[in-house]
């Protein structure tokens, strides 16, 4: 049992990201007394509130900083009405991934009970696992000549990272099935019809599942996988694409379950997570104490699956299961947040999970 206590690096953000970190920190706080497990929170500044007073959306110092804590809880980064030359907005967050090797972007989806959904499903619990480093993303820091005719992006996949990506959700739908009860199954989704990338991307996927016959599998083009998360989301355990796709069908599965205000997310390596709500920073709602916390909540729950299987530390896993179930109640009984049909808000939800991880 670890006796000093485990480096947490926090990145509140931009505009709610400070609200739902603090959310957080109060259930994390909660559950991890029980247990007698120590978190040391270091705060760093990063985001586009930094950005407009500096010209940097992280410095040196501190990208360099986090890397050595034990896990990187991060509330919301970036503001649409702040972007850099080329018209982007500033990503720290993005930056973060590649520095570290980030490769996978695991955003479970679990249609909670009172949870309203405008799909009509039964039992929905998907795990959308993303690329991070590749794909559409693989160009963006390619040097191009200005032009006011036509630009590209580069889609690139290699072998290496993809075969790191297929390995991870295969050992993900093992490890649901066995804890959770899900089917044990992964899903592919590509365009192997158009794109030679995504040929070969399918190619590595059937190699690396042949390695593992004892977990079912299912390759679909991209468009038609699309649908099925709102014509038969049942269908998926492990859902695993390349990162522009992933980026776009993980938004469609937190839609099904009611939305990124129920949607965690941890952006992976063999040795570095950061975790996070998968919505944005909410800018509209900043300061009025109405967003929701359960993303960030249940983000850090992921935090403490991450650490307990960096470390063997099971007290950890004891207290991420915990949480969900604390979170769950209060999804099913209320109070909830505007977003999902209630009258409640961000101090009053917080306030009913630490009750119901106590009970």
């Amino acid at each position: 049992m670890r006796k000093t206590p485990y480096a947490i690096a926090l990145l509140p953000g931009d505009g709610i990201g400070p609200e739902v970190i603090e959310a957080a920190l109060s259930v994390l706080n909660a559950g991890t007394k029980r247990e007698g497990i120590g978190l040391a929170y270091t705060r760093y500044e990063a985001g586009a509130d930094l950005y407009q007073r500096t010209g940097v959306s992280m410095s040196e110092s501190d990208m360099e900083a986090v890397g050595k804590a034990d896990a990187m809880l991060l509330g919301a980064m970036g503001l649409p009405s702040v972007r850099k030359v080329d018209g982007t907005e500033i990503a720290p967050q993005i930056d973060l991934r590649e520095r570290y090797g980030l490769f996978a972007s695991l955003r479970p989806c679990e249609l909670f009970q009172g949870v309203p959904s405008r799909v009509t499903a039964q039992e929905v619990d998907i795990l959308v696992i993303r690329e991070t480093t590749e794909g559409l993303f693989a160009g963006r820091h390619d040097k191009q000549k200005p032009s006011n005719e036509a630009i590209s992006d580069r889609l690139t996949i290699s072998r290496a990272t993809s075969e790191k990506l297929f390995e991870l959700a295969f050992a993900h739908a093992k490890s649901r099935r066995a804890i959770h009860g899900t089917p044990g199954h992964v899903t592919l989704l590509d365009k192997s019809n158009v794109l030679r990338s995504n040929a070969f991307l399918r190619k590595v996927f059937d190699e690396v599942a042949a390695r593992h016959p004892e977990i079912g599998t299912s390759r679909l083009y991209i468009d038609a996988g699309a649908m099925m998360f709102v014509t038969n989301p049942e269908r998926y355990d492990v859902v695993v694409t390349e990162n522009v796709f992933g980026d776009i069908v993980s938004e469609i599965a937190a839609g099904v379950v009611g939305g990124l205000g129920v949607a965690p997310s941890g952006d992976i390596s063999l040795r570095h997570g950061i975790f996070q709500p998968s919505h944005g920073s909410a800018p509209d709602i900043a300061g009025k104490g109405v967003a929701n916390p359960v993303a960030t909540i249940l983000s850090a729950a992921m935090m403490l699956e991450w650490i307990a299987e960096q470390h063997g530390d099971q007290r950890c896993l004891k207290v991420a299961e915990a949480i969900r179930r604390a979170t769950a109640v209060v999804l099913r009984d209320g109070p909830r947040t505007p977003d999902l049909g209630g009258k409640g808000d961000t101090v009053t939800v917080t306030q009913a999970i630490v009750t119901a991880l106590n009970a």
